[in-house]
């Protein structure tokens, strides 16, 4: 979603890129001492932003007449087309990083109890003996996985000490519940996990100061947070009292892999989304006139019939109840029962025009 938002909004930069430099070419040159005709210059730059709106959509747009207003809307057509080409094959990479970077920014807060527990060790104006101690953070500190994937990570604790220091000093130390771990007598494992988890919940997803760090680290930060919040949570709760070092962590997802090429695919597809089909939402809006919709939906109706034609295994009713929670958490109020009602009616008229075609999964609960 915020891959093809931004991609969105690149192809608008590039496209007013590109009518600046019609307007430069037929502006008056201050710098030259030959006489110039503003109107002459006010007229050709009209018609030469005209050539260029009317073969926007031709991208190997060649004029039959060189003169110069077609020679240069040739010219911004061509660096139009160069520009979003290039930030089409970036946003791709940057996918790819992003979705990547989801496990780093996991692996590092995963390892948050355990700097935390390095700065108790040499605290000793408090008690922290039993945290000292906690077997489930040391289990977590020692698991082979964890380890790994520490060493290949980028995002290091050790580079910013003071932040982790001033948490430890004004979130944990002055939580209660920890305060009251530490004066168990012996704590069981299960105190060991419990803490482990508070510390997780109310000391670390629910501090501003940690989530504001966190932001700035990663600009989707608050989608991501529940995912990376859930696998911690269940990372802790499948830690065992033995045995951990063989322990594997959780994963993102079953098959890794095979999202990342459904992402790609996805962004792929519905960039390429052929005219008819974006007409088609056009027709659909009924009242609505398409380019005053918010942006938002219109690339979520986009990428929804992108799923709904080009992957056979996803049935409609999943794609269409998947693109409604995407449209209450990225667009508008209103949105939800726009999407909805849109999304039904274009799905009628792509089976009922046979351009759907499922096949295996994709074949159940279908409309």
């Amino acid at each position: 979603m915020q891959g093809l938002f931004a991609y969105r909004q690149s192809i608008a930069a590039n496209l007013l890129i590109a009518k600046q430099y019609i307007e430069s070419v037929f502006s008056p040159d201050l710098n030259s001492m030959e006489v110039q005709d503003p109107v002459k210059l006010a007229q050709e730059r009209k018609m030469c932003l005209a050539v260029f709106e009317k073969n926007l959509k031709n991208k190997y747009f060649q004029p039959e007449d060189g003169n110069k207003i077609n020679e240069t809307a040739s010219d911004a057509l061509r660096d139009f087309y160069k520009a979003n080409d290039r930030d089409y094959l970036n946003v791709k990479k940057s996918l790819l990083k992003d979705t990547n970077k989801i496990l780093d920014l996991f692996n590092l807060l995963l390892n948050l109890p355990a700097e935390f527990k390095h700065l108790a060790e040499n605290d000793k104006r408090g008690n922290h003996q039993n945290y000292v101690n906690n077997l489930l953070i040391k289990a977590l500190s020692l698991n082979k996985e964890n380890e790994s994937a520490t060493l290949a990570n980028s995002f290091r604790w050790e580079n910013h000490l003071s932040d982790v220091k001033e948490w430890f000093r004004t979130t944990l130390m002055a939580d209660e519940k920890y305060q009251a771990y530490n004066q168990l007598e012996k704590p069981s494992f299960e105190d060991d996990r419990e803490i482990a988890t508070h510390i997780m919940k109310k000391c670390v997803f629910s501090n501003e100061l940690i989530n504001t760090f966190m932001e700035e680290l990663d600009l989707y930060w608050d989608e991501n947070k529940p995912v990376i919040r859930s696998l911690i949570l269940k990372t802790i709760k499948g830690v065992e009292e033995e045995g951990s070092e063989e322990m594997k962590l959780p994963e993102l997802s079953y098959n890794w892999e095979d999202d990342k090429s459904f992402f790609v695919k996805l962004y792929e597809e519905t960039v390429n989304l052929d005219d008819r089909y974006k007409e088609i939402i056009g027709l659909k809006a009924e009242n609505w006139d398409i380019e005053r919709l918010a942006v938002t939906d219109r690339i979520i109706l986009e990428m929804a019939i992108a799923e709904m034609l080009c992957f056979p295994s996803i049935p409609i009713k999943v794609t269409i109840n998947e693109y409604i929670e995407v449209s209450k958490r990225y667009s508008t109020p209103k949105s939800k029962q726009f999407i909805n009602g849109m999304l039904d009616v274009i799905a009628d008229q792509l089976v009922a025009e046979g351009d759907v075609t499922k096949s295996g999964r994709g074949l159940l609960d279908n409309k």
